[in-house]
């Protein structure tokens, strides 16, 4: 059986197109032509690539399957599995109404090598932009233990709560950054459009101007003749950033910096714990060796002085130590972090307490994002207008000398 991509037109005149597997084309046409749709075009999979391949799309490059679309999938698939749904025929189910179409790309191929005998786990690695090694070992690990849909379950909820994470982090950056944006265009557009226009009347009076007034119009005069230069010179910055930025000791150094910094540091390092505890709670909830549970989940911390912490730790493990005792020794992990995980090794009940901690921090992100929002707005507000301030203080300033002036 053949995958076809194909497009056709509904009964209303609409143009429709998706993905299906038929045994040539005239069955797909059947099939289609049953829902109501006129079968315009289809290619096989393969040769749809090529064609793909050889046209220039530059909207995949900002085409991404979401973390959330994945949670959904895979909850769904969960659920056909509990009501006792074969997995080919519940995937199956899946890709005719998924509307993404690089999911249901990657759901069908993923299907069509399940049904060849691969396992579930096997044939997700063949797309590890959709399906992250978290999500394949913790799915081979259900296959192994025979709680699949139980597993399945747990994936979707830890996608979920990161999604939802990750939501809070970016609104509590998305104000700061878009007021500073906003201010940035307003000053340029002052020291661009006003100033010039402002001095022009200095030059014609002649009077002395105040070392204030003087900067500005130094500004403005730069803003205006040499942004070429800033141009190439932020454009210059910002390559050399990236470069050092993709050096080890670059990225490690900035990553000890980003948990450092006043104010957002500390939101930093409750996310990352938040994610480290969670992460390791579900691969060890849903079967997976520690080891190997303490290596993906430093791979999903994406902060480099974290992942040293935790690689060193699962190194002692390795030796027989506890988890809680290295991570202690680190000095990065919050004392009532190493201390809940200590008392969860004891009990035996690790995976509950880690869990604990993942909702806990999740609380304490959300009242750190409120109080960002409310601190950051007056601050944001209070530093425009001083800005904006100074600059009409000093074109005021000499007017009101040369009104004085006339006056006389």
């Amino acid at each position: 059986m053949a995958v076809y991509e194909w497009h056709g037109i509904s009964g209303s005149g609409k143009e429709q197109k998706g993905i299906r597997d038929a045994d040539n084309v005239r069955a797909l046409r059947a099939l289609l032509r049953k829902e109501g749709i006129i079968l315009t075009q289809a290619l096989e999979e393969a040769e749809a690539k090529k064609k793909k391949a050889r046209e220039v799309d530059f909207g995949r490059f900002f085409r991404r399957v979401s973390s959330q679309e994945v949670a959904l999938m895979t909850r769904q698939l969960a659920t056909l599995l509990k009501s006792g749904v074969p997995l080919v025929e519940s995937m199956s189910a899946l890709i005719d109404q998924l509307e993404n179409g690089d999911l249901k790309a990657a759901l069908t191929q993923t299907r069509d090598k399940v049904n060849e005998g691969s396992s579930l786990a096997d044939a997700l690695k063949a797309h590890p932009r959709i399906f992250e090694t978290l999500f394949v070992n913790m799915v081979a690990a259900g296959e192994a233990s025979g709680t699949l849909e139980t597993v399945l379950g747990r994936l979707a909820d830890f996608l979920d709560a990161q999604t939802k994470l990750k939501g809070k982090v970016t609104a509590a950056l998305a104000y700061p950054v878009f007021m500073a944006l906003m201010s940035l265009a307003t000053i340029s557009i002052m020291l661009v459009v006003v100033v010039p226009k402002v001095t022009s009347i200095f030059e014609d009076f002649g009077q002395a101007l105040p070392w204030y007034t003087r900067l500005l119009i130094f500004v403005s005069y730069v803003f205006t003749d040499f942004w070429w230069l800033l141009l190439a010179l932020a454009m210059g910055a910002g390559y050399a950033a990236r470069r050092w930025l993709a050096t080890k000791d670059g990225r490690a150094r900035w990553d000890r910096i980003t948990l450092e910094l006043p104010l957002f540091g500390k939101l930093f390092l409750m996310v990352a714990v938040s994610r480290f505890s969670r992460t390791l709670s579900t691969l060890l909830a849903s079967g997976v060796p520690l080891l190997q549970a303490m290596e993906i989940t430093r791979n999903v911390l994406g902060n480099v002085e974290l992942m040293r912490v935790v690689e060193e730790a699962a190194g002692s493990i390795r030796e027989g130590e506890s988890i809680a005792a290295p991570l202690k020794r680190s000095g990065r992990f919050p004392p009532i972090v190493t201390h809940m995980i200590a008392i969860g090794e004891r009990s035996g009940q690790l995976e509950e307490m880690l869990e604990n901690v993942a909702v806990a921090y999740d609380n304490q992100v959300d009242g750190r994002v409120q109080i960002m929002t409310s601190l950051l707005e007056p601050a944001m507000i209070v530093v425009m207008g001083g800005i904006s301030g100074s600059i009409a203080f000093a074109i005021l300033m000499p007017l009101m000398r040369i009104a004085e002036f006339m006056q006389q």
